[in-house]
């Protein structure tokens, strides 16, 4: 199937007091139509940076370089009337705390119907019978009665339910949904991710999810994209990803998920040692070699390619777990 969303080489550096940082590395990957990509890693790893490059959404200071293209059209360095047309309407998006991104001042229908308004030219009447429409479509309940409430009255999973119907509004070829089950109860969580599968499936909407939580990939993804100081480490297929994972960080980081039974000797949650490395000034190395304990000098002193083992899996490592 052709990818709707091409991502190459992706590389975005922001300007600071003490130099140039990098915090997304040459990023690569596609998405298709209907599928579900998870991008993972730990906090501060580049992935919201790389969501947020997509649509020209960094401030100022940051320079984005490489290729993102939509449908074929590029949009690294395109015009911003350009990107405020396909914002919302083409690349939509999901963030991770609902209550920051609705205003507070304003209903539920009012903020879905304008971006109907925006992108689409309805007249007032018709965007906000759209709006209750789309309630309806991510189960609110009653939504020709609650499309004239405010967020403060919609529970955290409800303002969830709010922001994916304002971002399939257009109906989007591409969803990018930043953490969006962080705060919510396991229920609602539970909730959040079935409506997510099931409208990207139903709408064939390409949706690109960012998250840290490996129960969350598990049950959505479709492929895994795992990032580590701004760069690709390994990708695959989910269950590759999971029965087999190849990087050292990606065993770390499952090695990490709290399980009954799993935990160090002096009963202790397993955690990766050591720290992320400063994204200023990165040599070409191995940012991982610190904290694995396979690393030896070529680690330390080149830094390995993205090298495809089997059918869609891929590693960033001299030393794969599982090679011969």
């Amino acid at each position: 199937m052709t990818p709707v969303l091409q991502v190459r080489d992706l590389t975005v550096t922001f300007r600071t007091d003490d130099g140039p940082v990098s915090a997304v590395d040459g990023v690569s990957f596609d998405v298709a139509p209907g599928e579900v990509l998870a991008v993972v890693g730990e906090s501060g790893c580049g992935k919201s940076v790389t969501a947020m490059s997509l649509s020209g959404l960094l401030p100022p200071s940051a320079t984005v370089t490489g290729s993102v293209r939509l449908r074929g059209k590029e949009l690294v360095g395109a015009a911003e009337p350009d990107l405020r047309r396909i914002r919302g309407a083409e690349v939509a998006y999901v963030f991770q705390e609902p209550m920051s991104s609705l205003n507070p001042v304003f209903t539920i229908g009012r903020q879905i119907a304008e971006v109907l308004r925006i992108h689409q030219g309805m007249s007032r009447r018709q965007a906000l019978a759209r709006a209750v429409e789309l309630l309806g479509l991510v189960g609110i309940p009653e939504p020709a009665r609650r499309v004239g409430e405010y967020p403060h009255q919609f529970s955290g999973g409800m303002r969830q339910r709010v922001m994916i119907a304002m971002a399939l509004a257009c109906d989007p070829s591409v969803l990018v949904a930043d953490e969006p089950t962080t705060a919510l109860d396991v229920t609602v969580q539970a909730a959040v991710l079935d409506l997510l599968r099931d409208l990207g499936s139903r709408l064939d909407t390409a949706i690109v999810l960012i998250t840290h939580d490996l129960g969350v990939v598990a049950d959505i993804a479709d492929r895994v994209l795992v990032m580590y100081a701004g760069r690709v480490v390994e990708t695959g297929r989910t269950q590759e990803m999971f029965d087999a994972p190849a990087h050292h960080y990606t065993i770390g980081l499952l090695g990490a998920v709290p399980a009954a039974g799993r935990r160090a000797a002096d009963g202790r949650l397993r955690e990766i040692p050591g720290l992320v490395p400063v994204l200023s000034g990165q040599p070409d190395a191995c940012t991982f070699a610190d904290r694995c304990g396979a690393a030896d000098a070529r680690c330390r002193g080149t830094a390995p390619a993205l090298q495809t083992r089997a059918g869609e899996h891929a590693v960033s490592c001299w030393h794969p777990v599982g090679a011969a």
